[in-house]
């Protein structure tokens, strides 16, 4: 994770450019790659269903689950049976696999089984999103609108409305392309997608509409049990996200006192030997995508907080207005 914090960095770190050829490299094939696509030479492929892709430009967490599940919210609000169709990131498959409530997140990544837990809509995941689309479609045919959680960059995928999700605080880092900076692509790749949103405010930078994480309140990670307050105790706060800083960040508005943190890489595969070290009496807070593969070994007084995206008012007229341009 140092290279994380080296690209979310002012400026280029010495030792990155010795990944200079790297970088040459990355953007010449990305940059086929996509002209490609745009001349039509790799075929993409459409649905029998609108799609609305929700991705970002940066490795690292942005919030694009959160997001997600906000605007499943507002679609079956507004008469729209959603699903929706991921990667899988870390799972095994085999795919593409129907998500449930009951599924095993190393065989369907954690995400997924967070969102078909929250959003109780269809979920399928595959690293190919056309087949999963497809297996989605024909699975659950009263599905209408399809949501790509991650995947801007899956081309192959005929896309009706992009939103790009940015984070607010750490905003494109150095502003370099991979391995040199965190941009999967450059700058410019946003002004071509629909929406652009941004997670929290901030005063050195502002994309779009910006949304804020809310808490939903503590729950039980062996039941899911709300608890109006955390015992008190040596606590300590795990993550394994995008950006676990910020969820560190989180806790400490909210009040708690933290004795420790431990940062883990993104989608971690957690065993019940990472915590062997911990005291069987410490409090143990984590994120509810943690919870998901944390839950079968669990101690009683391993606790979770589910957020939830709210957007400024504006957003969600805007974004009726691009739905409706591109589902007439």
């Amino acid at each position: 994770m140092w290279w994380q914090r080296a690209w979310y960095s002012p400026g280029v770190h010495p030792l990155l450019w010795l990944l200079l050829p790297l970088l040459w490299l990355f953007v010449l094939v990305s940059g086929i790659r996509r002209l490609l696509y745009q001349w039509g030479w790799l075929p993409q492929h459409g649905v029998a269903a609108p799609v609305i892709v929700v991705g970002n430009i940066t490795v690292g967490g942005s919030g694009k689950t959160p997001v997600t599940e906000a605007l499943v919210g507002w679609l079956r609000e507004h008469g729209w049976r959603p699903g929706i169709i991921s990667r899988g990131y870390g799972g095994r498959g085999p795919f593409p696999l129907v998500v449930t409530a009951d599924s095993d997140p190393q065989r369907c990544g954690d995400e997924p089984l967070l969102l078909v837990r929250r959003c109780k809509v269809p979920v399928v995941v595959a690293p190919d999103r056309v087949g999963a689309a497809r297996h989605l479609l024909a699975e659950f045919p009263q599905v209408n609108i399809i949501l790509c959680d991650d995947g801007l960059q899956h081309y192959r995928l005929q896309r009706d409305i992009e939103l790009i999700v940015v984070d607010g605080n750490r905003g494109l880092g150095n502003g370099w392309r991979l391995p040199l900076g965190p941009l999967r692509e450059p700058r410019k790749r946003l002004s071509r997608a629909d929406l652009v949103v941004q997670n929290g405010h901030s005063d050195a930078h502002e994309f779009g509409s910006v949304f804020t994480l809310q808490s939903m309140g503590w729950r039980r990670v062996i039941d899911d049990e709300p608890v109006p307050k955390l015992p008190q105790g040596r606590t300590v706060a795990v993550a394994g996200i995008g950006h676990p800083p910020r969820f560190f960040a989180t806790l400490e508005k909210l009040g708690l006192r933290l004795d420790a943190s431990r940062e883990f890489p993104d989608h971690y595969p957690f065993s019940a030997a990472d915590f062997d070290q911990l005291p069987a009496h410490d409090i143990v807070v984590m994120t509810e995508k943690d919870a998901a593969k944390c839950r079968s070994f669990a101690r009683p007084d391993w606790y979770y907080l589910p957020v939830s995206a709210e957007f400024e008012s504006g957003f969600w007229q805007q974004f009726q207005i691009a739905l409706a341009a591109h589902t007439k």
